[in-house]
C-alpha cells in the first residue's frame, strides 16, 4: 500500500526533464520545509488549483525543483499581502516558464480544435497587418507581441510596429538578434531569443485587449533553405478566442520575460488571470475577414 506521506520519505535520484534544466530532486517534504508550509496544504493546492505542478518520477513520486520553492513562497508572500489564493496561484503559475517556450505549440497543446492551415509568408503577411490595423483601430489599450524571427524581417514592418506601440499598453517585438537599436526608444521593446529558441522558426501576432482580441501564430515548416522568403511555408493557426489569445500572450510575455525584458514581469502578473467574458459579434469578425481579404488581394498583385 502506498504510503500517504511516500513522496516526503523516498529519496529518489533527479529528473532530467525540469523547466530551465533544474534538477527536480526535492521531495513534497523539502519543499514544504524550504517554503515554510506544510505537506497537506500543498497536496490541497495542488488538488483544487494545479499547482505547484510536480514531475513525477516512474515510481509516481513527486518530484520538485529550487524555483518551485520560489514560487510557493510567492503565493504565500501574496496571500498574506490579502490577495485572494487562487489569484496568487495564477499569478505564480504564469511566472513559470513554459515547458515548450512556443505560441504556436502552446495554442496546438491546449486548443487542439484550432484550425491549422499551410500559408505562404506572403499570406502571413497581409493577415499581421490585418490584424495590427483592426487592433489598432479599435481595440483600447492592447498588450502586443510580435515574433520575426530574424531582425531583417521586421525591419520593414518597424513604421508600423512603432505606429502601434504608440496606442499600446505594452508592445514587445521578438528577433534572433538586433544590429541596430537607434530608433529603438521610438518603437516596442525589442526581445533577443536566444539561437535555439523555438520562436526562431515562428512567425506571430498576438493583440490581447478587453474589447478586442486576435492572435497569429505560424510554424515554418523544415527544408527551405533554398525558397524565396515570401514563398517559404508555414503551418499556420488564427483565432480571435480571448481564451486562446490570452494563452498565447502569456507564452509571450514569459518569453521576453527570460530574455531580460523587464517590463514582461508586470504583464506576466497581469495577463494570469483569465480574461474577462466577452463574445465575439460577427461585425467585430467580419471586419478583420475583410481586412485580411483586401490585404492578401494587394500582396497576390
Amino acid at each position: 500500500m502506498h504510503h500517504p506521506d511516500a513522496d516526503a520519505q523516498a529519496p529518489g535520484p533527479a529528473s532530467s526533464d525540469a523547466a530551465g534544466g533544474e534538477a527536480a530532486d526535492l521531495t513534497i517534504g523539502d519543499l514544504a520545509h524550504q517554503a515554510g508550509v506544510s505537506t497537506s496544504v500543498l497536496r490541497m493546492w495542488e488538488s483544487r488549483h494545479g499547482f505547484p505542478v510536480p514531475h513525477r518520477l516512474a515510481s509516481g513520486h513527486r518530484r520538485y525543483t529550487p524555483s518551485d520553492v520560489e514560487l510557493v513562497r510567492q503565493v504565500l508572500r501574496r496571500r498574506d499581502a490579502g490577495i485572494k489564493l487562487e489569484v496568487a496561484i495564477a499569478e505564480a503559475a504564469a511566472t513559470r516558464p513554459p515547458e515548450n517556450p512556443s505560441i504556436y505549440a502552446e495554442l496546438r497543446r491546449r486548443h487542439p480544435t484550432l484550425a491549422t492551415h499551410r500559408l505562404r509568408k506572403a499570406t502571413l503577411i497581409a493577415l499581421s497587418w490585418a490584424i495590427e490595423d483592426e487592433c489598432c483601430a479599435v481595440a483600447d489599450q492592447p498588450v502586443l507581441f510580435g515574433a520575426f524571427q530574424r531582425s531583417s524581417f521586421y525591419k520593414p514592418s518597424a513604421p508600423r510596429w512603432t505606429e502601434l506601440s504608440r496606442v499600446a499598453r505594452a508592445a514587445i517585438v521578438f528577433a534572433d538578434h538586433w544590429p541596430d537599436t537607434a530608433d529603438e526608444a521610438s518603437g516596442p521593446i525589442r526581445a533577443t531569443l536566444a539561437e535555439d529558441a523555438p520562436m526562431c522558426r515562428e512567425w506571430s501576432v498576438v493583440c490581447d485587449a478587453a474589447d478586442s482580441t486576435a492572435c497569429l501564430a505560424a510554424w515554418e515548416l523544415p527544408g527551405q533553405t533554398d525558397v524565396p522568403d515570401r514563398e517559404r511555408v508555414f503551418e499556420a493557426i488564427w483565432t480571435v478566442d480571448p481564451v486562446a489569445v490570452r494563452d498565447a500572450a502569456r507564452v509571450a510575455a514569459s518569453v521576453a520575460e527570460r530574455a531580460g525584458v523587464l517590463a514582461a514581469r508586470p504583464l506576466l502578473y497581469e495577463l494570469a488571470e483569465a480574461p474577462a467574458p466577452r463574445t465575439t459579434t460577427p461585425s467585430a469578425v467580419t471586419a478583420l475577414f475583410n481586412r485580411v481579404v483586401a490585404y492578401v488581394d494587394r500582396l497576390s498583385l
